[in-house]
């Protein structure tokens, strides 16, 4: 299939602002996928003027109380975790019997890769039904952002289990933050009909087509930088796809309730901070 060019036209399609059309298919998305609108800060279907504004939809205020404690490091979406544990090697893993690179996931650079080598990963799968807006896990300024093309095949947890290497082939933007317990990486993982992948600093991530990986470094000092606090939103898919955290050797450790297919929500703990 041609998964960008259908991605693509789905996106300018979820977008498009076509009354009550878009409301008919808003309606019937929130009843196939049974979506809990109570919990959305504008519960009535016909408040969205396109299905991209109902697919990053705000919840209502407070109703995702983030964990104040400042040894812990927060979960940074609603979702359900894939896979996490150990960076081995320099290897992640994707499903049972598939490992995959973490240099190859952060674009291909051995200078990003070795901050995180020994060091901690989980991946967070958001399903259709979620809330799809991303936000920190702890306080963090950011240091660097990088968007590598690729494919863009289904993240979802059958795919994960038959397409190697899935997560480091997939479309992506990486960004690097660097917090109390180091550096901190936050790759968001595009996917089939995902339209786009937005940062709150940068809108939405559409360097030049082609095979070419970008970067951007930003200051971590000054009027200029980027520092956003444990809770605050960082970035949004339109259309569901896949975060994947890591961080460095002895600086925090995932709480023992953590597994996968364990149901996550956007702020309470997930990993305590090494003293």
């Amino acid at each position: 299939m041609p998964k960008h060019f259908i991605s693509r036209v789905v996106g300018k399609l979820a977008a498009a602002k076509a009354g009550a059309l878009t409301t008919t298919l808003i309606k019937l998305f929130i009843k196939q996928y049974k979506i809990d609108m109570s919990e959305a800060k504008y519960s009535d279907p016909a408040h969205y003027k396109s299905f991209n504004e109902f697919f990053t939809r705000p919840l209502k205020d407070g109703i995702r109380p983030m964990v104040e404690d400042s040894n812990i490091i927060i979960h940074p979406v609603d979702g359900a975790i894939s896979q996490l544990g150990d960076i081995v090697d320099g290897q992640l893993i994707q499903a049972k019997g598939h490992d995959y690179s973490l240099q190859a996931l952060l674009g291909g650079s051995q200078d990003d890769t070795t901050p995180f080598l020994g060091g901690k990963f989980a991946t967070i799968y958001l399903a259709p039904k979620d809330y799809h807006r991303i936000h920190m896990p702890v306080d963090g300024t950011l240091s660097k952002m990088i968007y590598v093309p690729g494919d863009l095949f289904s993240v979802n947890p059958l795919t994960a289990q038959n397409v190697p290497n899935l997560f480091a082939r997939n479309e992506r933007v990486v960004a690097i933050f660097e917090t109390e317990i180091g550096p901190l990486a936050m790759v968001l993982v595009g996917a089939t009909i995902v339209a786009s992948i937005e940062t709150i600093w940068a809108g939405t991530v559409t360097p030049p087509a082609g095979s070419d990986v970008f970067s951007w470094k930003y200051p971590t000092t000054g009027d200029n930088a980027i520092t956003l606090k444990k809770g605050e939103e960082m970035g949004r898919f339109k259309l569901g796809s896949t975060v994947v955290l890591a961080w460095g050797a002895d600086k925090a450790e995932i709480l023992d309730d953590q597994l996968p297919e364990v149901v996550t929500r956007l702020g309470t703990a997930f990993a305590k901070i090494n003293e």
